[in-house]
């Protein structure tokens, strides 16, 4: 693999490890398609090349991206809160946020992490048309959203 970027996140375990991540050139398939290879080092399960095949090389690309951030996410190290990525630039950032579209209510669940267990809402608030659900230590779990079909971002709609 060609390598055009990669980023060193840090696993908070004794002792700390290291979980690097890579994405390689995207080229042509022989069928015309492109592929966009990507590596996760660190995180079992992921210590090989993969791919991900697009139309083109940009949509190769953003699969492969969109592929590792999902791995990333919905690995068991992550949902611990032990994935961190220790040199982040200081200030606002993108977070992932889990959407859950009830097309037959017209309601939105956003949730700010990847599971809510029972019992861990202990405080709701109702305004304009949003429920939002907090934890115990006042943090924001989620919120459901009345009326998603006209206020969600059409990039959140499904």
């Amino acid at each position: 693999m060609y390598e055009i970027a990669h980023r060193v996140l840090v696993l908070r375990t004794d002792p700390p490890r290291e979980v690097t991540v890579t994405v390689g050139l995207p080229y042509e398939e022989p069928a015309g398609d492109w592929s966009c290879p990507y590596r996760i080092d660190g995180l079992a399960g992921w210590e090989h090349e993969r791919k991900v095949t697009g139309l083109d090389s940009l949509e190769s690309m953003e699969l492969a991206l969109v592929m590792v951030r999902a791995a990333l996410a919905g690995s068991h190290e992550a949902r611990e809160g032990l994935l961190r990525w220790e040199e982040a630039p200081a200030g606002r950032r993108a977070q992932t946020v889990y959407v859950t579209v009830d097309t037959d209510r017209d309601a939105a669940y956003i949730a700010m992490k990847h599971e809510i267990v029972p019992d861990e809402v202990v405080h709701q608030v109702t305004a304009e048309g949003a429920v939002l659900d907090y934890g115990d230590s006042g943090q924001l779990l989620g919120l459901e959203l009345s009326e998603a079909a006209t206020r969600l971002p059409s990039e959140m709609r499904l």
